[in-house]
């Protein structure tokens, strides 16, 4: 039931082993119709079927207090990880990271400029409510409306969907978005430009439905547990700040036969030695992450426990290039030189990261950058480099370079700052502050350009390079704000403007390669995902590269 006549753009995130060798599955060009899979029966690989738990109770760390379960109010992982099950946009992804139906059962293009989404029937908000196509209709003009003021409205203007771009600058009226309802279960969706990929960027956390009566009820209080509407698998039931969010099973949700798990709990735990002990308690059954500093041990002592897995992430360092001395590209250059990021993903780390060199993960479907000319070197010669380079800009032992490095609390966060921040003190002589904030405050001081390096870290919102790449424009105020570079953009307009993906793959290289130039970021390397699993779960995506995990699909096993 994928019906495009043209492309249907569905990359699908591979099984990547631990050393992140793997690679998305290419696009599938020129294909048919197809039915939509059925749902898999939610039973292991192996022969047997698993014995269920009688409590299917599910507790999971998620690293830190959310910032909001709005949709079109959210820019962090942890926040899509609660707003996953709690309203279901368009389309979701399978345990492979495939795009399959959600709210649309099918959909079809004739051009990759116009789509056709055919909504389900029996698919309803937790208080009967059906949902509509005025559904998604109202809350894609309430992500682009400048008065929602949503840190992610630069996503809607990278759908192309038709005039997101001027109403997202106050040019337009909200109403005048490309977005119509035909009837209750026809939504069609007009674009500016043609984008194959399109039906994969629906499955974002951005473009996730609100219920209007609701929202325009209670307003900024809409999510609370006592006002919350939602229309994915699960409804909030109790909320209580730093230390639980809790889910109940949403009995409207269309599929709630076939969901398993009754209840789901998300902790906000920060400190990732308390997280484990607790794991090991027997109190979670699974874990954001895990201390780096305990990965061997736990490797050792508890193999069927430690899973690791590739990611769409990379982690980086931005600098601020609005603020002096970080408008020198020499500056900036010298201290990304000076970063050992072998150091880094073998002896801090030790999981099975990978060095990074580029913005953009080497994971991601169709990149295939060519390997910057620092990233050639050794590090002595980098070393020697980045030196040579600070002296240039006027720094030395008479006249040492002193800068803050801002970071959102984290013991691992702060194990690779301090790592650092000896590395430049012992070959540059820097002299590095850490500071560090939580969360909320932290996206608050980057998203002002309140920073000087800022630690900081990107997963792909879909399994292509403008996922990354886009971030970096001028006008993404999520991070490119603080670069500004006219011939960047340009780069990335035609990129995202052209329908070859030959094209796009050299546009896409051809701005790593300027990255790489300017510099107004240092990224340090690329994520796999370590954590604590207990072996009870079963229905975990392992192969899902963007780590889309959907509790519906989990259980419980005795």
């Amino acid at each position: 039931m994928y019906k495009n006549k043209i492309t249907r753009a569905l990359f699908v995130g591979a099984g990547l082993s631990l050393a992140l060798t793997g690679c998305g599955d290419k696009p599938e060009e020129k294909q048919a119709t197809q039915p939509a899979p059925a749902p898999e029966a939610k039973s292991e690989s192996q022969s047997q079927e698993p014995t269920l738990a009688e409590v299917q109770e599910l507790v999971r760390g998620n690293g830190t207090e959310v910032a909001t379960i709005d949709p079109h109010k959210s820019q962090g992982v942890p926040e899509s990880h609660v707003i996953r099950d709690l309203l279901e946009g368009l389309v979701n992804q399978d345990e492979n990271g495939k795009t399959i139906p959600g709210v649309a059962e099918s959909w079809e293009t004739t051009d990759n400029k116009t789509f056709t989404f055919h909504l389900r029937k029996d698919a309803k908000w937790s208080n009967g409510d059906p949902v509509t196509a005025g559904d998604f209709v109202y809350s894609f003009q309430r992500a682009v409306d400048p008065a929602t003021a949503s840190p992610y409205a630069w996503y809607m203007e990278y759908t192309k969907m038709k005039n997101a771009k001027g109403i997202v600058a106050g040019e337009k009226d909200k109403s005048e978005l490309g977005v119509k309802a035909v009837d209750d279960h026809t939504l069609v969706v007009e674009l500016d430009a043609a984008v194959p990929y399109f039906v994969m960027m629906m499955g974002h956390t951005t473009v996730k439905p609100v219920h209007q009566a609701t929202v325009e009820k209670f307003g900024d209080q809409w999510t609370k547990p006592e006002n919350f509407v939602g229309n994915g698998a699960y409804v909030v039931d109790q909320w209580v700040v730093n230390e639980r969010l809790t889910l109940k099973r949403n009995e409207q949700y269309w599929d709630n036969e076939n969901t398993t798990l009754n209840k789901v709990t998300f902790l906000p735990i920060e400190n990732q030695v308390a997280e484990m002990n607790r794991f090991l308690a027997g109190e979670i059954d699974f874990t954001n992450e895990l201390p780096i500093e305990h990965f061997k041990r736990l490797k050792k002592e508890h193999p069927e426990s430690v899973s690791v897995t590739g990611s769409l992430c990379t982690y980086y360092y931005s600098f601020n290039t609005k603020k002096k001395p970080f408008d020198d590209v020499r500056v900036r250059k010298a201290i990304s030189y000076a970063i050992d990021r072998n150091i880094v993903t073998d002896a801090i780390l030790a999981q099975g990261q990978k060095p990074a060199y580029f913005l953009t993960p080497e994971i991601t479907a169709d990149f295939n950058p060519e390997m910057p000319a620092y990233g050639q070197m050794t590090q002595e010669e980098r070393n020697k480099e980045a030196a040579r380079l600070l002296a240039e800009a006027g720094y030395g032992k008479d006249n040492p370079l002193k800068f803050n490095l801002l970071y959102n609390t984290s013991e691992n966060h702060k194990k690779i700052a301090v790592a650092l921040g000896s590395m430049w003190k012992k070959t540059l002589g820097l002299d590095v502050t850490l500071e560090n904030q939580e969360w909320k405050t932290y996206l608050s001081s980057k998203d002002a350009g309140d920073f000087e390096v800022a630690r900081a870290g990107w997963c792909g919102d879909y399994n292509e390079a403008s996922a990354f790449l886009s971030l970096m424009k001028s006008n993404n105020t999520t991070g490119g704000i603080h670069y500004g570079s006219k011939a960047y953009d340009e780069i990335i307009d035609k990129a995202l403007n052209s329908t070859s993906e030959e094209e796009r793959a050299a546009l896409y290289a051809e701005a790593e390669k300027l990255l790489a130039k300017d510099m107004p970021i240092a990224p340090i390397y690329q994520y796999v995902i370590s954590r604590l699993l207990s072996p009870k779960v079963g229905g975990f995506p392992h192969n899902n590269a963007e780590e889309k995990i959907y509790s519906k699909d989990l259980y419980i096993n005795e």
